[in-house]
Order: C-alpha cells, then sequence, then structure tokens
C-alpha cells in the first residue's frame, strides 16, 4: 500500500479465528483500520477510546477523533510517521463485533456475541498488523480504553514497541468507575425496548441515551459543567436548563451512531481490565515491560485517578524501567486526552522525535 502524508486509507484486514482469553473462538475475525502517513516512516499505533473508532484522521469532510492532533506538521507528524489505528472487536465501527452475522447461524450475533477482554482487543490487533507486514512501532499510544490496550501491548508484546504512551488510565479499572458503568447497563437491560438484547434495527433505546449521559457526567469535571451552563435556562421561565439541553442532545446523538450490544461488550471488558489478573498483581505484570512508558494523566478525571497512574510510573521508576509521568492541569477531566493539546501535545512530539533522532544518529555512526 502506498499512501502520502495527506492521504488517508480505510480498510479491513482478515484474521481468521481468534481464540479469546474465555475459551472461545471466534471465527472470521475482521478488524477494520485506518492507515495514514509516510509509507516509509516508522509506525505509530493508536489505540481508540470507548466509543471512538479507527478513523482518527478521517477526511476533510469529515475529520475523525484525533484529527487536530495527528496530521502533517502536527503532534504526530504524518510527513515522519505513518499512524495506525484499529476498531477494537466488539464494536460496531467495521471490526468484528455483535452488528456482524454469525456464520453459524446466518444472522447477526446480537447479544450472542461472546464476552472480549482487552487482551483479546490486542491479540487481534497484533494478528491484524501481523498480516500488514508490521512487526515492530515506534510507538503505541492511546487514551481510557486505549490506554488500557496500551499497557497490555506492553505486556503481552514487551518489545513489539519502542514507547508506551498511556493516557487516562490506570493499571485495573477502579470500583468507582465499576460502579457508573453498573448504572449505565442496567439504564440498557431495563428499557423495554431492549428486548434481551434482540432489538431491531432503528429501535430508539432511551437506556442508551441515559447510558451515555451518566458517561458524560463522569468524563469531564464539575467546575467544566458549572462554568459552561452557569443555571442557565431554556426557552424562559420554562423550567428546564441548557444543561437538560445539552445532555438530551448528546444521548440522543449517541444512540443513533452506536449499537447498544457493542456498547454492552466493551463496557464488560473495560470492568474486566486489571493488568495483574492472572499475573500475580499489577506490579509483577508491569516488570514484563520493556518499553519506554510515558503517561499521561489529566486533573479531575473522575474514573481513573492520578494519584493511581502516579504509583504507577513510581513503581516502574523503582524497577529502573525507562518512564516518565505527565499530569495536565485542565478542567476537562477524563476528557482532556481529547482537547487542548497545546497544553501537552508537544511533549509527545517530542518524545517520539527525539527517539527517532537518537535512531537516526545511531545509523549515521
Amino acid at each position: 500500500m502506498s499512501c502520502q502524508s495527506k492521504q488517508t486509507y480505510v480498510n479491513k484486514v482478515s484474521i481468521g479465528a481468534l481464540l479469546l482469553e474465555n475459551g472461545e473462538k471466534l471465527p472470521n475475525v475482521e478488524i477494520a483500520y485506518e492507515r495514514v502517513g509516510n509509507p516509509d516512516g516508522e509506525v505509530v499505533v493508536v489505540c481508540h477510546a470507548l466509543t471512538g473508532n479507527h478513523e482518527t484522521v478521517g477526511s476533510e469532510a469529515d475529520p475523525g477523533w484525533w484529527s487536530s492532533f495527528i496530521g502533517p506538521d502536527l503532534y504526530i507528524d504524518t510527513n515522519r510517521f505513518q499512524v495506525i489505528t484499529m476498531n477494537v472487536i466488539g464494536g460496531c465501527n467495521g471490526s468484528t463485533g455483535p452488528l456482524s452475522i454469525n456464520p453459524s447461524t446466518g444472522k447477526a450475533y446480537g447479544a450472542g456475541f461472546p464476552a472480549v477482554t482487552i487482551r483479546d482487543m490486542v491479540h487481534s490487533q497484533y494478528k491484524a498488523l501481523e498480516i500488514l507486514g508490521i512487526n515492530r512501532a515506534r510507538a503505541i499510544i492511546g487514551g481510557s480504553l486505549g490506554g488500557m490496550q496500551v499497557l497490555e501491548w506492553g505486556i503481552l508484546y514487551p518489545h513489539f514497541a519502542e514507547i508506551l504512551v498511556p493516557m487516562a488510565v490506570t493499571p485495573y479499572f477502579t470500583d468507582y468507575a465499576l460502579a457508573f458503568n453498573s448504572i449505565g447497563r442496567h439504564a440498557i437491560i431495563s428499557d423495554p425496548e431492549w428486548k434481551n438484547g434482540n432489538y431491531p434495527d432503528g429501535a430508539k433505546l432511551k437506556g442508551l441515551e441515559t447510558a451515555r449521559m451518566v458517561g458524560l457526567v463522569t468524563y469531564r469535571s464539575q467546575s467544566l459543567f458549572n462554568d459552561r451552563f452557569n443555571r442557565e435556562r431554556k426557552n424562559g421561565e420554562n423550567i428546564e436548563y441548557q444543561v437538560d439541553s445539552y445532555m438530551k442532545y448528546q444521548g440522543e446523538k449517541f444512540s443513533r451512531r452506536f449499537d447498544a450490544n457493542s456498547y454492552l461488550v466493551l463496557l464488560q471488558a473495560m470492568d474486566q481490565f486489571d493488568i495483574g489478573y492472572g499475573r500475580g498483581g499489577w506490579e509483577k505484570a508491569l516488570l514484563k515491560v520493556e518499553a519506554h512508558v510515558c503517561m499521561f494523566c489529566f486533573n479531575g478525571d473522575l474514573l481513573y485517578p492520578p494519584g493511581l497512574a502516579k504509583n504507577t510510573t513510581d513503581f516502574l521508576k523503582g524497577a529502573k524501567k525507562q518512564v516518565n509521568y505527565i499530569e495536565v492541569d485542565t478542567k476537562f477531566g477524563h476528557d482532556g486526552f481529547l482537547v487542548e493539546f497545546e497544553k501537552w501535545g508537544q511533549k509527545v512530539k517530542n518524545l517520539l522525535e527525539k527517539a527517532l533522532c537518537s535512531k537516526i544518529v545511531a545509523i549515521q555512526k
């Protein structure tokens, strides 16, 4: 495949059957991906968050979710690097998931799609990259659910990437975060239109809208909500506030673009996330990491507390691993990795390009 720094390619790769962590075998797995940038440049793998997808750059008409961060002369410079993002298995944007056809029934998996874990996602991505002819990356980067994948990449395939950039994540999903997922899950399965996951195409699931609203409250800080809406009423004296309108709009918009069964599959994968599970604890698991880790956390992140992220990097430092810890001052809380690139993007750029320059010097010598 040939590409230029300003062009984006979206495609799918078939990886065959995938043996899941629970022992089930998922047949005929496809991984949707976006590939953009310098075809001769070193690879940066991007891992997306819960409701994201593989279209980080997108197109001029439909920009991707990180299009202000990745591109020619941006923080991840596609003149230098080629960037690959893959839609996770279990998602609803092209990779095998609940909307895919189950070959044994000829119908969509729906609620019958098997449970997948973050480790399953990483194994599937590794197989996809192998088929694409990629066996080494300069860096792997991602936030939230994407950050979970980054940490697992470092443990499952410790020599694949030189740099790991986990953002807005901790080594395990906390009980506080689990509680919010529990509310969202309950809202979906309690919806009369849910029908045990056998809802028809086009069904308007109010439960999914509510689940999205619950998530939004956790993604940003209290001060951001208060400053943005300032108790402003909508339509004069009617007892409805602008924040009401905003939450309803976001819930409805989300329910039109995301599949409820996929949402539940991904919530469960997040709930199960614990790099220490089956490995003797998270500290022992981190000893497997060989890459340089640069962990970013964001003030006001309710779901992934900076203190726990700092403990993670302190442990890595004590274990004589290469590690940096960067805490970003922001009102955006957990969503900090999606905005305000001017506050932290240059640090990523410096990290990637310093490593690149070091390699060039080594080659010249």
